[in-house]
């Protein structure tokens, strides 16, 4: 049982790019979120990032990708050869749309068998993930809270300048019906993208990763579940943990 465990709790700075790029002034409640996970049932990880700074509960927790490895497709995807420097034609965004915005199933196994394991591998080290793991049921790949803050942070990054708007929409319409957790815990002012992974319904497992901006500032969410007793008690651990997180965010204003 967690509650016999001592929760880990990890701060590490991270190398800087610009202050600037980094909220000023404002830290992450992290004990308040520590304290609520582990008085939730079954196992809670999270981490949350910006340019300066890394805090976490058990980041490096390894549990079952779901449909957050949907935007890595997504990524891969973008990045292949035939893709990168053409533009999408409307059977490539639709099928992209389902994926990401529906989180269709189908859709996503289409386009994990066009991109292969190889470009799912090469995208994770790009990311500095250390953990990740493909498997042959897509949904059973590993990740960790650590390497999807990484991944998310410049999430753009990672995809071709001509695809990066395209991408970013998808992630940040997401469909009303699946905008629980970190979309209604989002700061009034910074925009949210973000992808979820959940159990089929069962609470088995209950995920969230996000990046969220404001002009130049970014931080990145990851908040990992397994083991809710069913999907709507993982959905409000999701929440409650997001917004302690995120609390007070909303002060925080972009460099003029």
């Amino acid at each position: 049982m967690r509650r016999a465990v001592l929760a880990l709790l990890v701060l590490a700075a991270l190398p800087a790019t610009s202050w600037a790029d980094a909220p000023q002034n404002w830290r992450p409640h992290v004990n308040e979120a520590r304290a609520y996970a582990v008085s939730r049932l079954g196992e809670v990880s999270f981490a949350v990032r910006t340019e300066e700074d890394f805090w976490a509960l058990e980041p490096d927790r390894v549990v079952h990708s779901a449909s957050v490895i949907k935007a890595m497709f997504m990524v891969a995807y973008l990045n292949r050869a035939g893709v990168r420097d053409r533009p999408l034609n409307e059977e490539q965004r639709e099928l992209l749309s389902r994926m990401i915005r529906r989180s269709d199933n189908n859709a996503a196994t289409t386009i994990r068998n066009i991109v292969g394991d190889a470009a799912l591998v090469r995208l994770a080290r790009r990311a500095h993930m250390t953990r990740f793991a493909v498997a042959p049921i897509w949904g059973l790949s590993h990740i960790t809270a650590r390497d999807q803050t990484r991944f998310f942070l410049k999430i753009e990054t990672f995809i071709p300048q001509r695809h990066r708007a395209t991408a970013m929409t998808l992630l940040r319409t997401i469909v009303p019906e699946q905008r629980w957790g970190v979309a209604r815990s989002r700061p009034p002012h910074w925009k949210l993208y973000f992808k979820g992974g959940w159990g089929s319904g069962s609470g088995l497992v209950d995920h969230q990763v996000a990046q969220l901006r404001r002009g130049k500032l970014r931080v990145s969410l990851a908040i990992l579940t397994t083991g809710n007793p069913n999907h709507a008690y993982g959905k409000a651990t999701l929440e409650g943990v997001a917004r302690r997180l995120l609390r007070g965010l909303n002060a925080v204003s972009p460099p003029a």
